[in-house]
């Protein structure tokens, strides 16, 4: 058969089809074909060439109506089933799939193939859908089924296969900080935290970070598009500890994966730990208490204690923020030091937070003896600074030592380190010994306060008493003093201002025993107009110092003779 025999053959068979939109794009080349054997019936064909056209515009018409393309979309390694509609029941006797207009599989109809066969990637059903094992980036496309009815009828369908992959690779990373084994993430309050993910998807994917908090669940932070996304938290702080998640969404199979981390925000209070003390049920032993509030997670508190030779010794140690140790009196010493200390994550390399104590007996300070008039108020002042833990002052009363009560009798007033004790209305029966009595964890010390209580007769004359007492006493103190600074002298006509080295006319006095002793020596003038008497009185030089003393003595028999000699030039003294 030539050429025009076959072209004439297919024609016919083409024309014998139901009119589809595929059989008029293969009876097209029919209708050229024969032009071309019968050339000379061309321009009688013509008319028969426009009447085609008009009836090929009616068929297109018809064909409008067909469906559009189903679309099946699929991961790669799953199994895509493309669809090829038939009318009812019927089986084709012919199936054909063209992908992107090349013929892709075919089926003869009859039995079905097994879809489970590993070494099959694609097979057509006996409905003539198109099963494909194991999809593949490269089986996306476009799909064309063809299938032959019974009857010589021809049905297309078209089918958009799209294959896609992801997210996979997701990755998350968060720093700078430490990981725990069990994936949760430390960082410390104040620094500056980034945030990175990143992933793969076909055709395309959208990235977001979200947290879930305490008080918030699921937010979304940030959202991109890109295959990377990364943010940064700056001063962080205990509200942005939770749990943060990169979600990785296919934006056309909308598959989705998440990798979620905890974010743990570790942080110390920004004071010292704080230790404090209190007596505990026995006397004898005393509780330290050391607290360090404010911490996360928390801190390991511990209690030791360095002496002077440096030597230490571990009381207790525990995880919380509160730790109380009790210690006997008898390990306790003056001057030792008491110290807790608190480790914790956040704190820098190398350092702690700590309290101590360097500890000190107590030493009550006051007045000893106070006396009160009877009838009056008195307020007795214990003062109590030294102790290191502060000691606990009591007042008590009496040898036994009874603890004074508050009420209307005694008032008990606290003001700073001063503890007070005033007594109302003062009686004899308030008179006695009073203890001011300071305790802390190294000794009891007491002050001895003697109250002693007068009336106020009593009171008076010791007022008077003491005074002329101590006026006497001064009297006397000043007589002394004057007698002893001139036992040998008394000074007569001085000058102010004479020089030193000047003598002084001494009157030398005698006991009226002694006068006639003198009435022979000394030569008595006549009597004055006015009837009085006067003497001749011998004058003598007084020595400047204790050696013209001793030679004063020396040339007592040269003054003698030298009396004489002077009597005419002498000074006469009136009695």
């Amino acid at each position: 058969m030539g050429f025009n025999g076959f072209t004439g053959a297919y024609c016919d068979a083409v024309r014998g089809e139901k009119v589809h939109k595929r059989s008029l794009d293969r009876l097209a080349p029919c209708l050229f074909t024969s032009f071309e054997d019968d050339e000379a019936n061309w321009k009688v064909n013509m008319k028969s060439l426009l009447l085609l056209q008009l009836w090929l515009s009616a068929a297109a018409a018809l064909v409008s109506d067909d469906p559009t393309d189903t679309e099946v979309t699929t991961t790669t390694g799953d199994i895509a089933l493309l669809p090829c509609y038939t009318v009812g029941n019927v089986t084709p006797t012919l199936t054909v799939w063209l992908k992107n207009g090349r013929e892709f599989a075919r089926s003869g109809g009859g039995s079905s193939p097994d879809p489970s066969d590993p070494e099959q990637h694609t097979t057509v059903l006996n409905d003539g859908s198109l099963n494909i094992h194991g999809v593949t980036p490269g089986d996306e496309g476009r799909y064309l089924c063809n299938a032959t009815l019974p009857g010589s009828s021809t049905l297309q369908t078209r089918v958009l296969l799209r294959v896609t992959s992801g997210p996979e690779n997701l990755s998350t990373s968060i720093g700078p900080g430490t990981a725990l084994t069990n994936g949760t993430f430390i960082v410390y309050r104040g620094s500056t935290i980034f945030f990175n993910c990143t992933s793969s998807s076909y055709p395309s994917q959208q990235l977001t970070w979200a947290f879930s908090g305490a008080s918030t669940s699921n937010e979304s932070l940030v959202s991109s598009s890109e295959s990377l996304l990364d943010f940064r938290i700056q001063d962080i702080q205990p509200s942005a500890q939770g749990v943060y998640s990169c979600r990785a969404q296919n934006t056309v199979s909308h598959r989705a994966v998440n990798k979620s981390t905890e974010l743990l925000v570790y942080y110390v209070p920004d004071r010292h730990p704080v230790c404090m003390w209190e007596p505990a049920s026995d006397p004898t032993h005393f509780q330290f208490i050391c607290t360090w509030f404010g911490a996360y997670p928390t801190p390991t508190l511990s209690w030791d204690d360095r002496g002077s030779g440096g030597e230490g010794q571990n009381y207790a140690t525990g995880l919380t923020d509160s730790l109380a140790v009790t210690l006997n009196r008898s390990r306790l010493s003056d001057g030792q030091t008491l110290r807790c200390t608190a480790q914790h994550q956040a704190l820098p390399s190398g350092k702690n937070g700590s309290c101590s104590f360097i500890l000190k007996p107590p030493y009550p300070e006051g007045e000893p003896m106070v006396t009160v008039q009877e009838g009056t108020s008195i307020t007795l002042t214990c003062t109590e600074t030294m102790s290191i833990p502060p000691a606990n002052t009591t007042w008590r009363r009496g040898l036994l030592q009874v603890a004074i009560v508050p009420g209307p009798k005694y008032i008990l007033s606290l003001e700073g380190p001063d503890l007070k004790l005033t007594i109302q209305n003062t009686s004899k029966d308030d008179e006695g010994i009073y203890f001011c009595r300071s305790e802390n964890p190294l000794a009891v010390r007491e002050l001895e306060v003697i109250l002693t209580v007068t009336n106020s007769a009593a009171y008076t004359g010791a007022i008077i008493g003491t005074f002329i007492a101590a006026l006497i006493m001064g009297l006397s103190v000043v007589i002394a003093k004057l007698i002893f600074s001139n036992r040998h002298q008394i000074c007569l006509g001085c000058d102010v201002g004479q020089e030193e080295d000047n003598r002084e006319d001494v009157l030398s006095l005698v006991e009226s025993d002694d006068e006639h002793i003198f009435q022979d020596a000394v030569p008595r003038l006549p009597p004055l107009a006015n009837g009085s008497h006067t003497t001749l009185v011998q004058i003598h030089q007084v020595p400047s110092s204790d050696h013209d003393d001793a030679e004063t003595a020396d040339t007592s028999t040269e003054q003698q003779e030298d009396t004489v000699q002077t009597e005419e030039s002498a000074d006469l003294v009136t009695f």
